[in-house]
């Protein structure tokens, strides 16, 4: 597995020098930019890193969604949005500029610790001789970090404001490949800082979070996809299933507020251990109950383009703040 990593690694590594070197390096020349070469080749790694990440989730997944799909859809019109987001978000030029934005602040604070012999968090050094292994590392920081996406995610349905930027996700009434991105951008920000945050208090390198983020990313591809794919007893319990998190998106589930269940990201432990699970199966309609047209829901709007679903978002938000007259 170590070995696959690295052969990978070097194959990203030749593809991100190719690119800098003949295609980026002569633009940062030509509009005087060359103070921001070594940042930029930085970042290059992630872009490339996450291109080939939606390349492979689209060559694995949309032929299964061809093949068996969950619903048939009498048009894909409301995909493509998802699939701008998509490419904004992985291309994660924001995760990265956050990692390195505040790798600096925790670089000072750790060298604090280290003046006043503040005990340092070293996740590797839980176990020696086991956890410092690569790939053993590696899983242990995806635990870690799951187990903070678990509550972000509960307190993105607990808070009404929050909940509000979060319903541009399940907004969405035709689940696929592609629906994990759709994010509303501040979320996303707040996202970036969140995670880049927790990756470096615990250690994680630049190399390994790209990584991290790239899998979980792929992972949650195959949570949306709209295609059969038989988990089965065993292997539900261990990873998120297509069905399991379907149950999260199902349209007349106590959205937002306090609401809802099945908010494990990567792994249903999370749920199983705070009482968050609903293990029923079935084949159920997506999206939120009250943007249905009349007399089905409400009619409220949430959006049709990435425009429109980022600023009904705030309008909503508004909603919320603005004073309530007394009766």
């Amino acid at each position: 597995m170590h070995s696959l990593i690295s052969l990978l690694d070097d194959a990203v590594g030749a593809v991100q020098t190719w690119t800098f070197v003949d295609l980026v390096q002569p633009l940062l020349y030509k509009f005087g930019l060359m103070g921001y070469d070594e940042d930029t080749y930085d970042a290059l790694y992630w872009v490339i890193v996450n291109v080939f990440q939606v390349l492979a989730s689209y060559a694995l997944l949309r032929p299964l969604e061809a093949w068996r799909p969950l619903e048939t859809w009498p048009d894909r019109a409301h995909i493509r949005s998802d699939i701008l987001y998509t490419w904004i978000a992985k291309l994660g030029l924001l995760n990265i500029a956050f990692f390195f934005m505040l790798q600096p602040l925790f670089n000072h604070l750790q060298s604090l610790v280290a003046v006043y012999s503040v005990p340092n968090i070293d996740l590797e050094q839980l176990w020696p001789g086991v956890t410092d292994q690569p790939f053993v590392a590696f899983l242990v920081y995806l635990v870690v970090l799951d187990f903070a996406g678990y509550w972000y995610h509960r307190l993105q349905h607990g808070v009404g404001v929050w909940w509000e930027l979060h319903a541009v996700h399940h907004s969405q009434q035709q689940l696929s490949l592609w629906s994990d991105d759709r994010n509303h951008f501040l979320d996303t920000i707040l996202q970036a800082a969140f995670f880049a945050s927790i990756a470096l208090f615990i250690g994680v390198e630049p190399g390994q979070y790209v990584v991290l983020v790239a899998v979980g990313n792929f992972l949650q591809s195959v949570q949306h996809a709209n295609t059969r794919l038989p988990f089965g007893r065993a292997l539900e319990r261990v990873l998120v299933s297509p069905s399991f998190h379907r149950r999260h998106h199902a349209l007349d589930i106590p959205l937002g507020r306090k609401g809802g269940w099945n908010f494990g990201v990567l792994f249903p432990w999370w749920d199983m251990m705070f009482g968050s699970t609903d293990w029923t199966q079935g084949i159920e309609p997506t999206g939120i109950r009250e943007a249905l047209p009349w007399p089905q829901g409400k009619g409220r709007s949430y959006g049709k383009s990435l425009l429109g679903q980022q600023w009904f978002a705030l309008v909503r938000i508004a909603g919320h703040l603005r004073p309530r007259r007394a009766a």
